[in-house]
Parts: structure tokens; sequence; C-alpha cells
């Protein structure tokens, strides 16, 4: 295997196409997967090929470029028509997670504001997709940086415990919570990062543990069901999670296995962050009950690789998400600073119309 540098980027633009790595492949393989047409990025997303709710918003607005790429119109009206409809299918891909939906909405915003002829509007597409990844690159530094602001003040170094992946991985190239990870090791605050496994996809013991090792960073995965022994035996002291979505109020949706791991560090008095750009914040929600929970396929629950774990006649049911109440937030690290969520609503966003 090839291992690749520090500097981890899921989604390149490359000449006339996008790169993705295939994260269903890591750890034991790393592999580049173009990606030419719009119905590929669809399929990319949909099998998380790409995953993370930031990534999938760098994802979903390079498919933008690429659907209109394909429309062979000189109209501009039929182009945006066509355009509409290419929105239309990649809205559907991942219903949790906001960055997508944002994403989508900017780069129609953007079509619609354009004045020029067709070939104007696909160029300008591309640039706004480009500035959309470069964004998020610069959103997710300054998250972990402001982020450290309310670690625990000790003399000694943190051992920090993160769910799924929100690093490099899920994001343009440097993070959320593990950004945050990321920052405090730089800084020389942290001791360890201790990854919950993250059933049933794994993406922690797959994926943040892989991107520790590139860095170089100490880690230890356990199994979701070890957190609350962990923090008994005091090997905690924070805990540290993305979101795909947050409501106004501050509830936010995050992979499954979020909600019970916030009660258990509360039971511990361990304090919970979440670290999320602000476009994650979808304001139009009041609170949680209120964001769409994706379930996927039981095949995630019952097989591992190849190997089938259950027995013929069992049912699944195995959503992909669970919603935190804001309750058990200390706070959320944005890229403007650190708040609880009831201060949310002071950084309201203007999101794109």
């Amino acid at each position: 295997m090839n291992i690749p540098t520090t500097q981890v980027y899921p989604v390149i633009w490359h000449e006339d196409r996008v790169l993705l790595i295939d994260q269903t492949r890591l750890p034991s393989e790393y592999t580049l997967v173009e990606i030419s047409r719009c119905d590929d990025m669809v399929r990319a997303i949909k099998t998380m090929i790409v995953r993370g709710a930031p990534a999938i918003g760098v994802a979903a607005a390079y498919g933008m470029y690429l659907g209109a790429r394909e429309i062979k119109t000189e109209n501009r009206d039929a182009f945006l028509t066509h355009l509409e409809d290419v929105a239309n299918q990649l809205r559907q891909t991942r219903p949790t997670a906001v960055n997508l939906f944002w994403a989508i909405t900017r780069m129609l915003k953007t079509a619609y504001e354009t004045i020029g002829p067709v070939e104007e509007l696909k160029a300008v597409l591309l640039k706004t997709a480009q500035l959309i990844q470069i964004e998020d690159l610069q959103t997710c530094q300054a998250i972990g940086d402001r982020g450290l602001e309310a670690l625990p003040k000790t003399p000694d170094q943190l051992c920090i415990l993160t769910h799924c992946n929100t690093g490099s991985l899920a994001t343009a190239g440097y993070g959320t919570a593990l950004g945050v990870v990321r920052s405090a090791w730089r800084q020389g605050r942290l001791a360890r990062v201790y990854a919950d496994e993250t059933r049933p996809r794994l993406q922690g013991a797959k994926l943040t543990s892989w991107e520790c090792v590139q860095e170089g960073i100490p880690v230890t995965v356990i199994t979701d069901s070890m957190a609350a022994q962990c923090m008994k035996q005091g090997l905690i002291d924070a805990v540290i999670v993305g979101a795909d979505r947050i409501a106004a109020n501050g509830d936010t949706a995050n992979k499954i296995g979020t909600y019970s791991l916030a009660i258990v560090a509360k039971a511990h008095n361990v304090p919970f962050f979440v670290a999320a750009p602000l476009s994650t914040v979808d304001f139009e929600l009041p609170n949680g009950n209120h964001i769409p929970i994706e379930e996927r396929h039981p095949s995630e629950i019952y097989q591992i690789g190849e190997t089938v774990i259950c027995p013929p006649g069992v049912e699944f049911y195995n959503p992909a998400f669970d919603v935190t109440p804001a309750e058990l937030i200390a706070g959320i690290m944005t890229e403007r600073g650190v708040v609880t969520p009831s201060e949310l609503q002071n950084f309201q966003l203007k999101q794109p119309a």
C-alpha cells in the first residue's frame, strides 16, 4: 500500500475530473476513484466512497458542476431547468447531512445570479465549487484553533475521546472534531486520542485511527461500549464529536452512538463538545425532532466483510444517526468561536436563498 503524506485531501479537482479517496477501502488499501460524471458522484456519495458532512458538501458542489457540464443546451432557461434536475438527483443521496443541501443551494444560487452565456455559467460553477472547498479547509483550521479555547485547562496533556471520523477524510482536508485534536497535538496539549470504533461501519476503527497513524498521533481504539469504563477510570478528559446537522436550539445529529456517548459523559462529568462549521447549523429547524434520520441497509449490521454474523430470521433496525439534546452539550466549536447551544442564534449566517 502506498502511504500518502500526512495532509489528506479526500476530494481533489484534477484537470477535468474529481479524484476521491475511496474510504470504503481504507485502511487496507489507499485508492483514488476518478469521477467525471454527475451520476458517478451520486453513486460515490450513496455508497460512502466519500463521507463526512463537509466532504459530502464539497463533493456535491463538484457534482453540480459535472452535471452542468453534461447539459447540452445554449438556452439559459433550459439550462437552469436541467440544473434543477441535477440538484434534485444529488439531494436524494444522503438526507441527514445539511452541508449537502447547503452546497447544492449555493451552487444553484450562483447559477441563477450569473449573467452571461451558458458556458460562462458552467465556468462560474466550477470556480464556486473550488471556492467552497477552499473555504471549508480554512473553516476547519479555524475550528481546530478556536476549539482549543474550550478544552480543560490542566498542566498535563489531554486525552480526548472522539466518535466516528471527523478528520481530513470527512472534510476538505483538516477536520472538525479531529481538527481540534490535530491542533491540540501540534500545540503540545494532547497526550492521546481514544477512538470509538463506531459500529456498524467502523469509521473510528478504520478511518480515525488511520488518520492518527499518518500524523503520528497516539491513538487507542475502543469499542463503543467501552467509553463508560474508560471515563470511570479517569482516562478521558473531554469528548469531541462532529455533526451532520445542528438545529437552531443546538440539538445535534451525528453518527449513531453519539447520543449515548453524551449521556455517559454527563454521568462522569466529562465535558462533551460538538465541533462543526456554522454551515452545519440548520436555523430553519427549531429543534432536533425535525432532523431527518437516514436509515441504511441492514447488511451493515449483519455482515462484516463477506462474513454473516447473525442467524437467519432476525430483524434489523439501522439508523445511521441519532440526535443529542442541546442540554448535554457543553459547547459547540465553530470557526467563529466556541458557543453554548443557546448562543447559536447570535451567530446565524445568511444561508443561500
